[in-house]
């Protein structure tokens, strides 16, 4: 067993030549399916990469007043009336008729209200009654007198001829001089009677409530049967019977603060904005500044006339004012379609920018205006409301998908 060959015994590990061409092969199409699988995956991503939202900010389409470019200084306040009144008695009484309401327009020296008078009116009757007892007398007096001067005129002619004694005369005479001086004290007492007329008179006007000036009541303050006394404080009582005001002296009453009042000054242009009329700007001008400083605020009050007048201003309303650097031409008072500049971009070029509407990019051409600080005005292509892409990305197009985040 040794002397033989056992090289036959030899197991052959390469395989025979057709059996290496199939593991060739196979290799093959394992790569091929793999490269394949590549492929589409990255052309999947591509398609979902190319219809993914785009995550963008947006802002607001908004509307800007070309006299923000020339504005210096910006503060708040209220409307308050120049000439503004609590309207009062003198006289202490039951509130007995009141002929006004809120909002009710008056006229200067028009009786608002009226207290309970009896007292007063009869005190008044009273005077008038002595004024024609007085004027009377004087008409007793003046007879007495001219009788006792007819008696004195006898006596003397009598003391001419001898035909009474002096005497006689002498008693005539002071009769004459007594009732002349009667006539002085009834005329006075009629003095006394036509004054105390007058102090009833005034008593009842007293419980006359007149209008102070032409105005608008604001508040009523008082009931028909509420006591009314200058004395407020009384228990149940009231002082003013109703408020009015002088619509024609409203102004704003602003707060600036002191470390700014260095760009204020007299006769300066202003635009006021009201709270309760948002898209209505009214011009003003300083009227005058009140020359002390509010140290719990830092701040100077500065009072703001209205030069564009209207009856929807009213007292207590809340303003803004912006003090301006000159005049606004009045081709320059309507506002504008305003963007933020970064929502602008060149495509084409062509202006243009994305609308946000269902979540999608609207590419929209615009024709833009004058700048507006760090906006530009928008003459066509957007309106007010519009929400628009900022700083739009370079890939962004056209209807793609977008991710409207925080702006």
């Amino acid at each position: 067993m040794s002397g033989e060959d056992l090289s036959g015994l030899r197991i052959e590990r390469s395989g025979t030549p057709q059996v290496r061409r199939r593991t060739r092969s196979g290799a093959f199409g394992r790569w091929l399916l793999l490269l394949l699988m590549l492929a589409a995956a990255a052309a999947g991503y591509g398609y979902w990469r190319s219809r993914a939202a785009i995550p963008v900010e947006i802002a607001v389409v908004t509307q800007a007043y070309p006299s923000q470019a020339n504005t210096l200084l910006n503060a708040t306040g209220y409307v308050v009336a120049q000439r503004k009144a609590a309207v009062a008695s003198k006289a202490t009484g039951r509130l007995e008729w009141l002929g006004v309401r809120e909002g009710s327009a008056v006229r200067e020296g028009e009786i608002l209200a009226r207290l309970e008078n009896k007292d007063v009116t009869a005190a008044l009757q009273q005077a008038q009654a002595n004024v024609s007892l007085s004027r009377a007398n004087l008409q007793q007096g003046e007879a007495e007198m001219r009788d006792a001067q007819r008696a004195l005129d006898r006596s003397a002619d009598l003391l001419k001829k001898n035909f009474v004694s002096a005497a006689a005369h002498d008693v005539a005479l002071a009769r004459a001089e007594k009732a002349r001086a009667a006539i002085v004290g009834l005329k006075a007492s009629i003095a006394v009677a036509q004054a105390n007329t007058r102090s009833a008179q005034v008593a009842i006007d007293q419980t006359l409530i007149r209008a102070p000036f032409d105005g608008v009541v604001l508040t009523k303050n008082a009931n028909v049967g509420d006591m009314i006394t200058p004395l407020s404080s009384a228990s149940g009582a009231q002082g003013a019977v109703v408020t009015i005001a002088d619509m024609g002296t409203l102004e704003v009453e602003a707060d600036v603060s002191e470390s700014s009042v260095g760009k204020v000054r007299l006769e300066q242009p202003c635009e006021i904005q009201l709270d309760a009329l948002p898209g209505e700007r009214f011009r003003g001008s300083v009227a005058r500044m009140v020359p002390t400083v509010d140290r719990a605020k830092a701040t100077v009050s500065v009072k703001v006339r209205f030069i564009d007048k209207d009856v929807r201003v009213l007292p207590e309303m809340s303003a803004k004012v912006a003090f301006l650097s000159k005049e606004t031409p009045a081709a320059e008072r309507a506002p504008r379609t305003v963007v933020p500049a970064s929502a602008l971009v060149q495509r084409d070029s062509r202006t243009v920018a994305y609308v946000v509407r269902e979540d999608k990019a609207v590419e929209t051409p615009v024709l833009t205006g004058a700048a507006f600080g760090e906006v530009l005005e928008v003459r066509q292509g957007l309106k007010p409301g519009d929400k628009i892409v900022l700083k739009p990305a370079e890939r962004l197009r056209d209807g793609a998908a977008v991710a409207v985040g925080a702006k």
